[in-house]
């Protein structure tokens, strides 16, 4: 026997009948007999016979496999997605693959092709932070691929989506930081192109039409990315004003933590001399002192969702049946700092 990848061919050898015989024989054909089904399976194990899933997909044109479109995986947003995703596709007949696009709408475009080559059944995708337009979604969708997005909307895209109501949160949080006796709020956002910073910018913006407070353009700042560092400059220029908030909404967890980190910098103390709400709960939210406020959505669920439509389209015979849009509600979580 030669050393590598066992293959059909090497049992049927060893067997001196036909691989379409062994091939057969695996699949329990009724055609082969039982004497020839449990040599075949007894050789094939003992040899540690592997079937070729890229031969078999090939030959089925139907890859069982789905793939996973992020913009990173260090968060525990997106692993938490992830997980959700993979704890239902795990009971089924196929298998994930995760790709990252760095929030690169080019690296995005050369994922999507690279899995449409790959013959993959469906796609689960959170748009890149540069997205803005969708030919390379719809190029899936011509080829019978279903697409689910999930997190981050695709505006004028028609597909199945998961999303959550950013908006909502957004003006809960700020209807509160109102209520609470701020006068002076502040809007960290994300960058400008993400449905969720659009959405949450009008939360926002109406919260504080809601509770007659005036819009301060000043008070409005913008993060080029989600990680600590991005949110460092943007929260300086806006505590170091001549005009600083008494109160910031921040696009994220990462970035409130550091609008505290630069509070206490400046000698501010939190929450006597400003209150800071962030967006998404992350686990390590609760454990800073004072422990961050926030906004709470159900991230696994949303994994769970989407990898649960993308099966359903890929078990249902009419594609015609009108797209999902599933929209989660967002819960404040209200901690130490603020009012």
């Amino acid at each position: 026997m030669k050393k590598g990848r066992v293959t059909i061919t090497d049992i049927a050898r060893e067997l001196n009948i036909a691989p379409s015989t062994v091939s057969r024989a695996l699949n329990n054909h009724p055609a082969i007999k039982k004497e020839t089904k449990e040599a075949v399976k007894e050789l094939a194990q003992q040899l540690d016979y592997q079937p070729n899933f890229l031969a078999l997909s090939l030959l089925r044109k139907k890859s069982n496999t789905i793939g996973v479109v992020v913009p990173e995986i260090t968060s525990h947003f997106f692993s938490a997605i992830i997980t959700g995703i993979q704890d239902v596709i795990a009971n089924s007949e196929y298998n994930i693959m995760i790709c990252l696009t760095n929030e690169s709408f080019e690296e995005e475009v050369v994922v999507i092709k690279k899995l449409l080559k790959m013959q993959v059944d469906g796609v689960l995708v959170s748009p890149a932070s540069g997205t803005k337009e969708f030919d390379h979604f719809r190029a899936l969708q011509k080829n019978g691929i279903p697409v689910v997005v999930f997190d981050r909307d695709c505006p004028g895209l028609e597909a199945d989506k998961v999303l959550v109501d950013d908006y909502a949160g957004a003006f809960q949080a700020v209807e509160y930081l109102i209520k609470s006796g701020c006068k002076k709020i502040a809007h960290l956002g994300g960058p400008p192109n993400l449905s969720t910073t659009k959405h949450r910018l009008q939360g926002f913006l109406d919260a504080l039409k809601s509770g007659n407070m005036s819009i301060c353009e000043e008070h409005i700042a913008y993060v080029q990315g989600f990680s600590h560092e991005d949110g460092l400059e943007p929260a300086m220029t806006l505590l170091s004003s001549s005009n600083p908030p008494d109160a910031i909404f921040a696009m994220n967890d990462n970035i409130a933590i550091s609008a505290m980190h630069v509070a206490r910098k400046l000698g501010y103390n939190i929450p006597e001399d400003i209150s800071i709400v962030g967006f998404d709960d992350e686990p390590h939210s609760s454990f800073f002192r004072p422990s961050l406020s926030t906004v709470w959505q159900p991230v696994y669920s949303l994994g769970m969702l989407s990898a649960r439509i993308v099966l359903q389209r890929l078990k249902e015979d009419d594609v015609q049946r009108p797209f999902r849009e599933e929209v989660f509600k967002p819960e404040l979580v209200i901690r130490g700092s603020s009012r």
